[in-house]
């Protein structure tokens, strides 16, 4: 039983067919509701038929109604666990939310986006990754909006352990450059959504190129995921004031840390030396301490 079937759900939710996207909203709203429904009164509720239920349940790879049960009062009380009912962390952030609510919901979402990113990971995608990085004569990062932030991140981190790594914020300029890259080159994207046009399109010009792929994104399923040789998922709680907010960039940082000290260990001596020369190389712009 996947233990981020809720996760699952949110990344899956916009590629259902319109009467199982339904269904994964009631799960979403209420995963302690739905577990005590049975499968008729679940398909009731959403207002769809226990077939379309059970082709719900095949969308998420799972092998039945039953383990849908189970795995919603798990994560139901997961939920109950890590939040307080008074604050109504887990919800939606809402108008007539107190200061205090806004910054604790933003708080937990955004930790929480971090957990269950770190737990759901392929840990033998990321070793992959760390293999292509690693072999890679040049590597092209790609993102736009707010996933530009973690792209950007990402090419920072991989150039100061002693990467080629090269971030183009013009989609123009990326394509051009995933265009010239050949079999030794990687071009890595980044889209939370995995559906912005310009990511697939240098994944895709990237492929015709002969270069390794790989996306971080929240859906496998998604157009970024197709030209990708490896997929790195993400999982975070975007809501109708958050959507491309930071709960999404802190689980896409969260693989681009994970990357960032997989490589490092790996060659922990070159990179231990070559962050203190990159170290002593900006000093001099740092003020001094007052005495």
């Amino acid at each position: 039983m996947p233990d981020d079937l809720l996760a699952r759900v949110r990344s899956r939710r916009d590629q259902l067919p319109r009467a199982e996207r339904g269904i994964a909203d009631l799960v979403l709203a209420d995963p302690g509701a739905a577990a005590t429904r049975t499968i008729t009164e679940l398909a009731r509720a959403a207002g769809t038929s226990e077939a379309t239920v059970h082709r719900f349940c095949r969308s998420l790879e799972l092998r039945g109604y039953a383990q849908l049960r189970l795995g919603l009062a798990a994560e139901a009380e997961r939920l109950r666990a890590d939040t307080r009912p008074d604050l109504g962390l887990g919800t939606d952030l809402g108008p007539d939310d107190t200061p205090e609510q806004l910054v604790r919901k933003v708080g937990w979402a955004n930790a929480r986006a971090a957990e269950e990113t770190a737990a759901a990971l392929d840990l033998a995608a990321l070793a992959a990754l760390g293999d292509r990085v690693r072999q890679a004569r040049r590597i092209l990062v790609v993102g736009v909006g707010s996933s530009a932030l973690a792209a950007l991140d990402a090419t920072q981190k991989l150039q100061r352990l002693g990467y080629a790594a090269v971030f183009a914020s013009d989609v123009h300029a990326a394509l051009m450059t995933a265009a010239l890259l050949g079999p030794d080159d990687l071009a890595l994207g980044i889209s939370h959504s995995g559906r912005a046009r310009e990511v697939v399109e240098v994944l895709e010009e990237a492929r015709l190129a002969r270069a390794a792929t790989a996306v971080v994104t929240s859906n496998p399923r998604s157009p970024a995921a197709a030209p990708a040789d490896l997929v790195l998922l993400t999982a975070a709680r975007e809501t109708e004031f958050r959507s491309g907010g930071t709960a999404s960039r802190t689980a896409q940082l969260t693989v681009v840390d994970a990357l960032y000290v997989t490589l490092a260990q790996h060659d922990h001596a070159r990179i231990l030396d070559g962050l203190e020369r990159a170290h002593d190389a900006v000093r001099r712009h740092s003020l001094r301490r007052p005495r």
